[in-house]
């Protein structure tokens, strides 16, 4: 077979355990998983009266326009149904636009670390990859700047960032924005955006209207609690979405995604709530961090970056055979921290409690080796 000889250099994506399988290997009743920065409250009461009502076509196509969550995206986020285009997923969409404007002969820029498939897509294209390292756990936007040339199509923003949890004030993105060339596009990928809280957030839809060569991605597999069925969606300008629209897969979107996503939007009670609890959830890892002297990065996110001082799959190892999942930081670009997914307040309760067993075990050993 002549494969690409990209495809030879890559590995297939890394999913966080599952809970079955560790169940098994350590032979364990109870697991949290709080690895996928999933929802720990599930989904709207109302995404799951609708599942419930709907009458199943199974051999039916999905409706491959998405009309129905077309028209009620379109009135929720308040602008055109020909500025929005749908994905299996953001990871589809980011697939999609690599698709449409990567080739050998075009560049990419991107932060590093970030979201892991900017550059899994690219690579699988061909392109040329400038990766501009974070300061302090934030993008250089200057450096960003600094690393776009006549070949490159298209820069990669992660505001919030994965997985820093961090993000861009609005003065800084405009700035930037301001400064990419119009030939350029600028994704903006909003995975984390309904948890963010701060204050200097921009609004990400209007900078749509003032920046033709800016899409903003957002998903309903974070906050809305909605992984499992898929759905991701992009806002740009109509001429950005009518030249994607080629590079998207027919029925890419399954009508109980559709029909779910529509539903959820109509729930702004669940996620407040969600919001709320979330950064509730923050402040018991703040705590914990500050009382044992741990460096973290505040987050915008549902989920926390925290350095140990310690190898981070040794940490990642300890908190799996104690019935809890996380992600090890090693794989994420940050090798002696771990990214937690916050949970309730129960599960954050009863994670630090084990991180809290394993800090005191690791000064013990530490204090031996001395």
């Amino acid at each position: 077979m002549r494969w690409k000889e990209q495809l030879l250099t890559l590995t297939p994506y890394q999913p966080g355990k599952s809970i079955d399988s560790v169940k098994r290997q350590y032979n364990l009743d109870q697991i949290v998983k709080l690895a996928s920065n999933e929802n720990p409250f599930g989904c709207s009461k109302k995404v799951l009266s609708a599942l419930q009502s709907h009458e199943v076509g199974f051999a039916i196509y999905p409706d491959g326009y998405a009309t129905n969550l077309r028209e009620s995206l379109a009135a929720f986020l308040q602008v055109e149904q020909e500025e929005l285009i749908f994905g299996n997923g953001s990871d589809n969409l980011i697939q999609i636009i690599s698709r449409a404007l990567l080739h050998p002969e075009a560049s990419t820029v991107m932060a590093a670390p970030t979201f892991s498939q900017y550059k899994h897509n690219a690579v699988i294209e061909g392109a040329v990859i400038k990766e501009v390292p974070l300061i302090n756990g934030d993008h250089d936007l200057d450096g960003m700047l600094k690393a776009i040339d006549d070949k490159t199509n298209i820069v990669w923003v992660c505001s919030p960032n994965n997985p820093t949890g961090t993000y861009i004030p609005e003065n800084k993105l405009v700035s930037f924005l301001d400064n990419v060339p119009p030939e350029v596009l600028v994704v903006l990928d909003e995975a984390y955006f309904e948890y963010a809280v701060a204050d200097d957030y921009y609004d990400s839809i209007v900078l749509t209207r003032k920046y033709q060569n800016l899409i903003v991605l957002r998903t309903f597999s974070k906050i809305y609690g909605l992984a499992s069925l898929r759905i991701g969606y992009g806002v740009a300008n109509p001429k950005i979405i009518k030249a994607l629209e080629p590079a998207r897969e027919p029925f890419n979107v399954s009508s109980f995604g559709q029909l779910a996503a529509a539903a959820a939007l109509s729930d702004k009670e669940f996620v407040e709530e969600c919001r709320t609890v979330n950064r509730k959830g923050l402040e018991q890892y703040y705590q914990f961090c500050e009382q044992n002297q741990l460096t973290y990065y505040p987050s915008q996110t549902n989920f926390i970056l925290i350095d140990f001082n310690e190898d981070g799959d040794k940490v990642f190892q300890y908190l799996l055979e104690r019935g809890y999942i996380v992600r090890s930081g090693k794989a994420l670009g940050f090798p002696t921290s771990v990214r937690i997914t916050v949970g309730s307040f129960e599960q954050n309760e009863g994670l630090l409690k084990v991180l809290k067993e394993f800090l005191r075990e690791s000064r013990v050993e530490q204090h031996q080796g001395k």
